[in-house]
């Protein structure tokens, strides 16, 4: 029972140090953030973090990872939604962009992107994520198709190029480009969805 509360506290002390960490970025951006200044907002040690996680690195990663694991929750529940399929897939393209520049979950991504090429495990952890993303919007471009709300297509082509083009829109409104902002790349992610996935001429009644 000790060994299991033990386990269970360090679950929740993990937690508030991933939360904190995606706080402080999306405040003070990322290059703000060091183990003293996540201590300092902690009440706590570097060396207490560093237990946890083992480096700063570690550290991003796993800020990550939580990130978005909530957003598969999420995406988990839009999915189960009884709305049309072209509902949910405005609703799909809206949750994968950012929110704006300090976003701290593509902060985040454009940090790592930069690393991925020499670390391993990195690489491996992005692409775990980027096969969630991808497995579903696969699963909801299949089930336009098959009710005929969408017209027949490569389904794992389009849902890939699809990502690509929200991974540079959102990459643009992180960095702050000028004209770069959410709602304008909510206006070209529509557009081009549109052209990536057809309707046919007729649609189905909903």
């Amino acid at each position: 029972m000790a060994g299991a509360a033990r386990r269970r506290d360090g679950r929740i002390a993990q937690e508030r140090m991933l939360e904190e960490a995606m706080a402080a970025i999306a405040e003070d951006g990322l290059a703000a953030l060091t183990m003293s200044a996540l201590a300092e907002r902690l009440g706590t040690s570097g060396g207490h973090i560093l237990y946890y996680f083992g480096s700063k690195d570690r550290l991003l990663l796993e800020a990550l990872r939580w990130s978005e694991a909530q957003l598969g929750s999420e995406r988990t529940e839009l999915m189960g939604r009884r709305v049309t399929v072209q509902r949910k897939l405005t609703l799909f393209v809206e949750l994968y962009l950012p929110l704006g520049p300090r976003d701290p979950r593509w902060t985040l991504w454009i940090e790592l992107w930069a690393r991925t090429a020499s670390n391993e495990p990195l690489k491996a952890a992005q692409e775990e994520i980027d096969e969630g993303w991808q497995r579903d919007l696969e699963a909801l471009l299949t089930k336009g198709v098959e009710q005929g709300r969408f017209a027949p297509l490569d389904v794992p082509a389009r849902a890939s190029e699809l990502l690509a083009l929200l991974d540079g829109l959102s990459t643009r409104v992180v960095l702050g480009q000028r004209g770069a902002d959410r709602a304008t790349a909510l206006e070209r992610a529509r557009s081009a969805t549109a052209l990536l996935i057809p309707t046919p001429l007729r649609v189905p009644p909903a």
